[in-house]
C-alpha cells in the first residue's frame, strides 16, 4: 500500500504519462487531474483520476482535496507539469491577448495548484513541490516572448515558495526542459534531429528524484535536463 501521494497536474500528456508511470512505480499513490474525457492511463496501475479545471480556484480545490484524503497516504509532494506553447511575431507583433494567454494557462494553475497543496504539505511534516519551466526562461529565443516569460514566472514563483517555506518542510524545485521528445513535437517538427531531445522518462526519473527524500538537501534549485538540444 502507498505510504504517500504525488498530485501530478498535466498528468496525461507526453512528459505528464512518463512522470505519473515513474512515481506509481516507486509506491506512490498518484493523483491526476484532468479535463473530463481527458488523457489516456499509463501502463501499469493506475493513478486516481479527478476532473477538475485547473484554471478554476474551485476546481483546484477539489483535485487537492482529493490529493489529500487518505490519511495513510498524506500528500507529500506536487508535480506542476500544466502548461502551454505558443510561438508568434517579435513583440511589437504580439497581441495583448495572446501575451495574456501564455502567463495564463502556464503560471495560473501553477500558482493555484501549490497555493492549495501547499497546507498540506505543511501538514504532513513537509514535501516537495517541483514546476515545469523552460530552456527558454533563461535562453530566450524570437518569436516567443509570452512563452518565456510565462516560464520565467514560473521559475521565479518555485523559488519564492522555496524561501517561503523553507523553515516548514517545503522544499520547491524547478526542471528546465529544451525540446521533449513526445509525438506531439516530433509531428510539429518532422525534419529535426529528434536524438538530440530528451525523452520523457528521463526527466521523470529526475523529477521524481527531486520529489523525494533522497533530495532532501536541495531547494530553490533550477536544473537543466536539455540533453543534447
Amino acid at each position: 500500500m502507498a505510504e504517500r501521494t504525488v498530485l501530478v497536474t498535466g498528468g496525461t500528456g507526453g512528459l505528464g504519462g512518463a512522470v505519473t508511470t515513474a512515481f506509481l512505480k516507486a509506491g506512490w499513490r498518484v493523483v491526476v487531474p484532468e479535463r473530463e474525457g481527458g488523457g489516456t492511463a499509463p501502463a501499469g496501475a493506475g493513478p486516481v483520476r479527478v476532473t477538475s479545471d485547473l484554471l478554476d480556484p474551485e476546481g483546484v480545490a477539489r483535485a487537492v482535496a482529493v490529493a489529500a484524503a487518505e490519511p495513510a497516504a498524506p500528500l507529500r509532494a506536487v508535480v506542476n507539469l500544466v502548461g502551454g506553447y505558443a510561438s508568434g511575431g517579435l513583440v511589437h507583433e504580439t497581441p495583448i491577448e495572446e501575451f495574456d494567454r501564455m502567463l495564463r494557462i502556464n503560471l495560473r494553475p501553477t500558482y493555484l495548484v501549490t497555493q492549495a497543496a501547499l497546507p498540506h504539505l505543511v501538514a504532513a511534516g513537509g514535501g516537495a513541490v517541483v514546476c515545469v519551466s523552460a530552456r527558454a526562461a533563461v535562453a530566450p529565443f524570437p518569436g516567443a516572448a509570452g512563452y518565456a516569460t510565462a516560464k520565467a514566472a514560473v521559475q521565479a514563483f518555485a523559488n519564492a515558495v522555496a524561501v517561503e517555506y523553507r523553515q516548514r518542510g517545503v522544499r520547491s524545485n524547478t526542471v528546465l526542459p529544451s525540446v521533449i521528445d513526445t509525438p506531439a513535437n516530433r509531428a510539429a517538427q518532422p525534419d529535426a534531429d529528434h536524438r538530440r531531445w530528451v525523452p520523457p522518462a528521463e526527466i521523470a526519473a529526475v523529477i521524481r528524484f527531486l520529489a523525494s527524500d533522497e533530495s532532501a538537501p536541495t531547494s530553490g534549485a533550477s536544473i537543466p535536463v536539455y540533453g543534447r538540444a
